[in-house]
């Protein structure tokens, strides 16, 4: 599990096209210290498991079905990336409870800059909109954010200078994708209240 609080902003130094899959190479002094193989790293809020681990740089397998849900398979060598450890029994969970399965990708549509923060509007889809509400949480690019404005096919969110400044939405320009994971709490609602209703037919 992680919380959406990324940890550091990596670089992708290597993309290896293996048929159905990739292989990518990330730098991440911060994550990868004290990594060994099998550890799942949280990049760009999909949860990947290091393959194999050498100084500061750790591998990682990508299988068609992640290329395919979310915007990994864009990324090449240079790109930057969010990337979060998962999180500790018994730590502070500062942003939400994220599992690092993407739901979706969406695209940023808006950048609204102010003097002491940035207002961003991300496209959402379809399927995906019934599950994210004015002030309620939401996964982009692995980040725990907060919904200002949520409509029928985008949303927004308000991010501070820190945000801005240490991960990957300081760098996004209208146009390019990001990961999106919904609040899992939302789901499991929609389900239980589905499940109850069939039961009392």
């Amino acid at each position: 599990m992680f919380t959406g609080i990324v940890e550091e902003l990596g670089e992708v130094t290597a993309v290896e096209n293996l048929g159905d899959a990739s292989r990518f190479r990330l730098r991440g002094p911060v994550v990868t210290d004290g990594a060994k193989h099998g550890d799942s790293i949280a990049v760009n809020g999909v949860c990947l498991t290091v393959v194999e681990h050498e100084g500061d740089e750790f591998t990682a397998d990508v299988m068609a079905e992640t290329l395919d849900r979310s915007s990994l398979g864009a990324l090449t060598a240079g790109s930057r990336v969010n990337l979060e450890r998962p999180t500790a029994v018994g730590a502070r969970l500062g942003g939400h409870i994220v599992q690092g399965h993407v739901d979706g990708t969406g695209a940023v549509l808006e950048r609204r800059p102010s003097e002491n923060w940035e207002i961003i509007k991300i496209s959402l889809p379809a399927d995906l909109a019934r599950y994210v509400v004015e002030k309620g949480s939401i996964t982009v690019d692995g980040i725990s954010l907060t919904v200002v404005d949520a409509g029928p096919d985008y949303f927004t969110v308000s991010l501070i200078p820190t945000t801005l400044a240490l991960t990957t939405l300081g760098l996004k320009q209208p146009g390019d994708p990001v990961n999106l994971e919904v609040d899992i709490v939302a789901k499991y609602v929609e389900r239980l209240l589905a499940s109850g209703q069939g039961a009392g037919k």
